[in-house]
């Protein structure tokens, strides 16, 4: 061996360490070199006792020693005994195992087949040669040596320098080490500069401040098989969904003695599996949405700044723990969905950001690797490893956790090579001289494509605030192909009218029925989510105008108009307790507010319209066809009152338009009054001669309201109005909304209608 092989691993700046170390047969005899700087002295224990030990020679002063075995042509399994100013230890050599990855499994790990990515990188406990340990796997081309170093080897580069592969791919098995230790890589750049960089691909990771990753491996025995198969066969599109929003951190916390109230100490996830999952269960939900979960190191970016894209965060338990929370909300027939954030990432040393010295994850240009106003850096969606590497994630919390959907984060900001410039030199066009990011399209493409060829049945959700055309419509016609898409005009329009004074709304009545123009344009979902309720933007119930029983019915009316429109629902926790006050990641919930009257009704309001949407039909049926919609009056602005029906699908599977002849489902109608007057002999015209039950009406005292209603039904006319031949005469209570559904005790004589 050169005199210049030892100085290269003296200096711990070899590609590959294990061509010089460990056991190599050299002209006939056994040759073993082990690097030990800090050592006085090192002996070779071999496991067959008819082999003596050797003391080793230190064959080069920075540290490497070496044993001959004359006439042994091949390996044997033995053990060093490290004598140090420390102490003695004894253990084996790493270098004395073969590659964690062989050549057949380099190509899938890198070359895009995403699944393989997590099994192949990152740290795997496992066995080699019958000997316990974990294999670390790392992708880093530009780096000149990687070591893994952890509390395993008292973090010392030197001991576990990795070998270079193809691909840029480095790894290493290092036997002995088990499941809970922590490590990093330290990355050498071509530079020089030495980096200390947490695993991207880590399955674990300490609590802030501390930033290690930690090996992990699962033990946890799923009991959701029954879910899994029914999830594989289902049509989430014509399914009910009612997602309550939540962030795990301040839904609820622990008492704490000397800290103000719901400022202790997080539930772990087996808390929340418990608290958490009966309590959206009660209010009858059909999905729990996490902000992310993915580990990162800023409470105050509430889990968007991710540094650790497969691990589930510290705060609240072990990675099993997660596990454990998920299966128990599959249990209760709760669906578990996860904010995920791959459009940026943060800059912290430690994590993604140059992690082996230059742009690796991040593009190269600045203008397209930085986006200023969030100081983050930007996914370079043109390389596939990248694009790999995010598919992968999006595979894992799918598979690993059976987690039942992703809603994607700021997919606005991927699209648009502009987003956020406020000058022309903050961007480049594309080679077509556009805006749009076509990386990032191909990108969310192949997230589509491969989730749903992979996972049937499992949701992707895009947070996408423009006018993009077809998010939701399949790739194979020019789509994004994603699920659902985040309907914020709905959002904002819906939020500035009820901000309004009731005496202004005649003049913004548009506002409550634009959204039926471009409402079958895409699969919506209608998000009341926690971006609206932070920044000085105030709650829910603030934002309403009027006094505080006003505030409390225009709140509840809002509900009611949510609840009957097309579209998926969301709603952030708290919105159902009615909190004054911005919601607060430090912070629990202000639970003793349903201690009071009218707060304790509006979360009888949310537990009762969840019911009532689940039960009918025709209010998620047909949430992506105009045939499920009609409008009764949609122009009634002087009175702020908006009617219309929903229609389910037909008994023979049809979508035709029911108001053309008499509906044989049973269709819901909603009236709201937007305005505090009492409005007596209002007449709506009806799809359907019958009586009519009023199932839910939020003026009920029950709610908090004045109790103002139609007793419970109302008989139906033979006047023609709003372009039926029949019609109904209500009472609308102020600041209410009614549902109203044909009593099916008879059917209709045919040509009633």
């Amino acid at each position: 061996m050169s005199a210049d092989a030892f100085d290269r691993i003296a200096a711990v700046d070899a590609a590959d360490p294990h061509g010089v170390l460990g056991p190599h047969v050299e002209e006939g005899r056994l040759v073993v070199r082990v690097f030990r700087p800090e050592a006085m002295s090192v002996v070779l224990r071999p496991d067959d006792p008819g082999l003596k030990p050797r003391v080793m020679a230190r064959v080069h002063p920075g540290g490497i020693f070496q044993a001959s075995f004359e006439g042994v042509e091949r390996g044997f399994p033995y053990r060093l005994e490290v004598r140090s100013s420390r102490g003695t230890t004894v253990g084996r050599d790493a270098y004395a195992f073969p590659a964690s990855l062989g050549e057949g499994e380099l190509d899938p790990a890198a070359d895009g087949v995403a699944r393989e990515y997590p099994r192949r990188l990152g740290a795997h406990v496992g066995e080699a040669g019958g000997v316990v340990g974990t294999a670390f796997a790392v992708w880093a081309p530009g780096a000149r040596r990687v070591s893994v170093v952890g509390d395993f080897n008292r973090w010392d580069g030197r001991r576990h320098a990795m070998r270079r592969t193809r691909h840029g791919i480095w790894e290493i098995f290092v036997p002995e080490v088990r499941a809970g230790a922590t490590y990093k890589y330290e990355i050498k750049t071509a530079s020089g500069l030495v980096l200390m960089k947490s695993d991207p691909v880590a399955f674990a990771a300490e609590l802030r401040p501390s930033h290690a990753s930690k090996v992990a491996a699962s033990s946890f025995t799923w009991s959701d098989a029954e879910w899994m198969e029914a999830r594989r066969g289902a049509d989430p599109h014509a399914r009910p969904m009612s997602i309550y929003e939540v962030h795990l951190g301040s839904w609820r916390r622990k008492r704490a003695a000397g800290k103000a109230e719901g400022a202790g100490a997080w539930l772990t996830y087996r808390e929340l599996a418990d608290e958490l999952v009966a309590y959206v269960v009660s209010l009858g939900f059909t999905h729990v949405e996490l902000l992310p979960v993915m580990e990162h190191p800023f409470d105050g970016s509430w889990g968007y700044q991710v540094t650790g894209y497969f691990a589930p965060t510290s705060r609240f338990g072990a990675p099993d723990d997660f596990r454990y929370f998920v299966d128990r909300c599959h249990a209760a027939g709760l669906g578990v969905l996860l904010d995920w954030a791959p459009a940026h990432f943060p800059k912290d040393a430690f994590a993604l950001g140059r992690f082996d010295g230059g742009p690796l994850y991040e593009h190269e240009d600045p203008r397209r690797g930085e986006h200023r106003e969030w100081r983050t850096f930007v996914f370079d969606y043109g390389k596939k490893e990248v694009r790999n590497f995010l598919v992968a994630s999006a595979l894992h919390w799918l598979e690993a956790f059976h987690v039942d959907g992703l809603r994607v984060d700021a997919v606005a900001s991927m699209l648009y090579l502009d987003y956020g410039a406020k000058h022309a030199d903050e961007w480049e066009p594309n080679e077509f001289g556009g805006r749009e990011n076509l990386d990032a399209v191909l990108f969310l493409r192949e997230l589509s494509d491969v989730v749903h060829r992979e996972l049937p049945g499992v949701l992707l959700c895009a947070e996408e605030s423009t006018t993009w055309p077809g998010v939701t419509r399949p790739t194979y016609v020019g789509g994004l192909g994603f699920d659902f898409k985040w309907n914020m005009g709905w959002m904002h329009d819906t939020l500035d009218y009820f901000a309004l004074d009731p005496i202004f709304r005649a003049f913004h009545h548009t506002k409550i029925t634009f959204g039926l123009m471009y409402a079958f344009s895409e699969r919506f979902l209608l998000p009341l989510s926690h971006d609206e309720v932070v920044h000085l933007k105030r709650a829910l119930l603030s934002k309403m105008p009027g006094d505080r029983w006003k505030q409390h019915a225009n709140l509840r009316s809002l509900y009611a108009m949510m609840w009957a429109h097309p579209g998926k629902k969301l709603l952030f926790m708290g919105g159902e307790l009615g909190q004054w006050r911005e919601w607060d990641h430090d912070r629990a919930l202000d639970w003793g507010l349903l201690e009071e009257e009218d707060h304790a009704g509006l979360s009888r309001l949310v537990r009762d319209l969840n019911g009532l949407y689940r039960r009918y039909e025709a209010l998620w049926e047909l949430d992506e066809s105009p045939a499920g919609f009609t409008w009764i009056d949609a122009n009634d602005a002087i009175q702020s009152v908006a009617s219309f029906v929903r229609f389910p699908r037909q008994p023979d599977g049809s979508e035709e338009p029911c108001p053309k002849r008499i509906p044989k489902g049973i269709f819901v109608v909603f009236v709201g009054n937007f305005t505090p007057l009492l409005r007596y002999g209002y007449r709506v015209g009806v799809p359907r001669r019958c009586r009519y039950l009023e199932v839910l009406n939020t003026d009920a005292r029950s709610y908090g309201g004045s109790g103002v209603g139609n007793l419970g039904s109302v008989a139906c006319e033979a006047v023609a109005s709003h372009g039926f031949e029949q019609s109904i005469v209500l009472t609308l209570p102020p600041l209410g909304g009614l549902f109203l559904v044909p009593e099916m005790d008879e059917d209709p004589v045919e040509g009633e209608a």
